[in-house]
């Protein structure tokens, strides 16, 4: 099996998320993609009371995907959601793996990824794979990442100007946020009273 990993924060997971997965799974040559939401992201502040409500909004985003599943595996974990220490856990739970895992990060993050927990032995780990998330977009930006060991590609799908910090503003400010989320997200957010304050 090949295996493709989509972690992030996904606070809350969003339309473009959802375009991203996507578009990986009809043009990389993986099996499935594995939805992981950080328990404790090490580099954003987040309300730490809707960990397992942003678990749950994953789990309803991607349902009724077929080569789309959820791991709680950095909420088995607990402490702080470090990239290096989830792919080892991985490894070990998925021993049928064929070829290393491949890794979906947006332009953002992986312009940081030097910064990032064990980042010299998390490149020997896994295949990049990025996708733009910028407009203006410049490939040889990411020039010395290949001079330094990090293996990537980038993807070449039409940049979705959406954001999680977008929705939260939205949902506060008690604007609608139809077109940017899944209905079953809108819908677990409304019902619960997420990000009112």
């Amino acid at each position: 099996m090949k295996l493709c990993l989509y972690q992030g924060t996904f606070n809350p997971i969003h339309n473009a998320h959802i375009h991203v997965a996507e578009y990986a799974i009809k043009n990389l040559d993986i099996d499935k993609i594995l939805f992981i939401p950080a328990f404790f992201p090490p580099h954003k502040d987040y309300d730490s009371n809707i960990s397992i409500d942003r678990l749950k909004m994953v789990k309803s985003a991607i349902e009724n995907y077929n080569n789309f599943e959820l791991s709680d595996i950095e909420y088995q974990l607990k402490g702080k959601s470090y990239t290096y220490r989830t792919i080892c856990e991985l490894y070990k739970t998925y021993n049928n793996i064929e070829g290393k895992f491949k890794f979906l990060i947006g332009t953002d993050a992986f312009e940081k990824i030097e910064s990032w927990y064990e980042t010299d032995r998390l490149k020997e780990l896994v295949d990049f794979v990025v996708f733009i998330r910028e407009n203006n977009f410049e490939e040889i930006r990411f020039e010395h990442l290949k001079e330094k060991g990090y293996k990537f590609q980038f993807m070449p799908l039409e940049f979705l100007d959406i954001s999680s910090t977008e929705i939260r503003e939205k949902v506060k400010n008690n604007q609608d946020i139809t077109n940017l989320v899944p209905l079953k997200v809108k819908e677990y957010i409304y019902k619960h009273e997420l990000y009112k304050n």
